[in-house]
């Protein structure tokens, strides 16, 4: 239990730990490192998607011959569809940009740039929780180390995430304090979707592969709905491929050589 608890708040010290640039770096962040870091992110999350989600929630149910594919499918498509209507109805203002999206709001630019951290933060969250999930209940190929893995690939992630969240803040006209606390808190929603996916998926064991790609469908659609056409948009898109290039072969290895 204590490695669970431990698996679930690394991710969030990644948060804390970038968001801490703000006291360190100007009020904005250079062009170049913002879409490097886009990049790796992005990398980042597409390969725990494939490595640790969707090819463990398969591996699972190849006693069905082709019909493994089935859950991994219906998984993945409904993470998506869970995002987009998340998406839809939650105000929120993207990084970069001055037009709000979701429903009409009275929020504060401040307040929608966090929820938009928010929506993005929660399938990281959960793609920790499932898996810790699975190797809790021991499942094949899911194991505490690769569940580990997964939980300092996302934290690595979080690190430039957090300054890139932090950073706006202070532009926006926060202090330093309250952009970097801002910046931290939007990381806590990682550890409670965790909790809450484990808790889930201990009542419903035999839906675990479907949840595994559940949770990469929900990545998949932040690194599609906002990492990458953030990264590739304007100049020095070519850093963001080296970035996107660097988090996925890193994650990569996390994943075989821990799990």
């Amino acid at each position: 239990m204590v490695t669970i608890v431990l698996g679930l708040l690394i991710p969030l010290v990644g948060t804390v730990f970038g968001s801490a640039f703000v006291f360190f770096m100007k009020d904005e962040m250079p062009v170049r490192v913002q879409k490097t870091l886009l990049g790796f992110a992005s990398g980042v999350m597409v390969a725990a998607s494939v490595w640790s989600l969707l090819i463990p929630a398969m591996e699972m149910e190849e006693s069905k011959g082709a019909w493994s594919v089935l859950p991994a499918t219906i998984g993945f498509l409904l993470g998506m569809g869970f995002l987009l209507i998340l998406d839809e109805l939650t105000p929120h203002l993207h990084i970069g940009t001055d037009t709000p999206e979701g429903p009409r709001s009275r929020l504060s630019r401040t307040a929608m740039l966090a929820l938009a951290v928010t929506i993005h933060n929660l399938p990281e969250g959960m793609a920790v929780g499932v898996v810790f999930a699975g190797a809790e209940q021991g499942a094949a190929n899911l194991s505490l180390a690769s569940a580990i893995a997964v939980s300092i690939g996302i934290a690595v992630q979080n690190i430039p995430e957090g300054a890139i969240i932090s950073m706006p803040m202070r532009a926006e006209g926060n202090s330093r304090w309250r952009s970097f606390l801002i910046g931290s808190l939007s990381g806590a929603v990682e550890p409670v979707g965790g909790l809450a996916v484990i808790l889930l998926a201990s009542l419903l064991t035999p839906v675990l592969p479907y949840m595994l790609a559940f949770a990469a469908g929900a990545m998949f659609y932040v690194v599609v709905e906002e990492l990458i056409p953030e990264a590739s948009s304007g100049n020095h898109s070519n850093l963001s491929t080296i970035g996107f290039a660097i988090g996925f072969v890193l994650m990569m290895v996390l994943d075989v050589v821990m799990g």
